[in-house]
């Protein structure tokens, strides 16, 4: 039986601005030990353009992946190895990233989410429906922070909720980045920490953790009377870990509906990469056999 190769996709415009992100697709493609597609994504072409002059834009595209193809070999400083492949697609970018998600067997999608005006740049609503509608997770990066060596991972969690696939998730990276991974339970009501049940559920899963031989923190966020987007973008502005794994449709004390306001608050808050792990399936499982 063939072995199952698996891929990221990153959205990368060849310029001064995608470079950023290009290293940080760069980084991750070489500690994850996967295959990395780089996807530049142009112009739809009109009504005209696509019933009158299929040749041109067919030409337009080959000129485009040869002007992408160029700009990576100069950041990576060599020709492209077998595994990391360059791409060009017309159309709308989230359009053509959401059907990649559905149909190209990812492990996760890399976007710029600074909200930036360069060409082929995603707004902040753009990455909203991306991060709510992709089939597999998204991670969203700040093409004006850096590219930061993964040593802190951190996982928002809800005692009402799910964690497994943040979990499965924070694992395989914190494994292959030697990273630790700290647990932030969100603790709403007045009460003793050391009696709380967020306190409880966080060292469940910190024991699981342990049991896997990663280092695990666990740090309670008074809510109160604060939102909660703010007391989780405060930790992260005071203590700066390289990564943060939240859940895509978030329930209870972490969100409202859809993606919510938390998901939103906390992807475009955070200078930080924001790791978004969806409700659907997901072949991750996979990656620990």
């Amino acid at each position: 039986m063939e072995k199952k190769e698996y891929s990221i996709l990153a959205l990368i415009s060849p310029t001064k601005e995608g470079e950023t992100v290009l290293k940080e697709a760069l980084y991750l493609q070489s500690t994850l030990e996967v295959k990395l597609v780089i996807l530049n994504v142009i112009q739809e072409p009109t009504f005209f353009e696509r019933n009158f002059q299929p040749q041109e834009i067919e030409a337009t595209i080959e000129k485009a992946k040869k002007e992408l193809t160029a700009f990576v070999e100069n950041v990576v400083g060599k020709k492209l190895a077998d595994n990391i492949v360059v791409s060009v697609r017309a159309g709308n970018p989230v359009d053509v990233l959401l059907e990649k998600s559905k149909t190209d067997s990812l492990e996760f999608l890399l976007v710029d989410k600074s909200n930036g005006h360069y060409p082929g740049a995603l707004g902040k609503d753009e990455v909203n429906e991306l991060v709510s509608l992709s089939k597999c997770p998204v991670l969203t990066v700040n093409k004006d922070f850096g590219v930061p060596d993964i040593k802190n991972i951190a996982i928002p969690i809800d005692i009402n909720q799910s964690t497994k696939k943040r979990l499965l998730w924070a694992t395989f990276l914190a494994k292959k980045h030697k990273a630790k991974i700290t647990i932030l339970s969100a603790l709403k009501a007045d009460i003793n920490v050391k009696k709380s049940l967020a306190l409880k559920n966080a060292r469940k899963i910190r024991h699981l953790l342990w049991e896997h031989d990663i280092k695990c923190d666990i740090k309670i966020l008074k809510v109160y009377d604060r939102e909660s987007h703010q007391v989780v973008l405060k930790y992260i502005k005071e203590e700066k870990p390289e990564l943060v794994i939240i859940r895509t449709h978030q329930e209870s004390i972490f969100s409202n509906t859809s993606i919510g306001r938390f998901v939103s608050e906390i992807v475009h808050g955070s200078k930080r990469p924001v790791f978004t792990v969806n409700y659907t399936p997901n072949p991750v499982d996979s990656l620990f056999l």
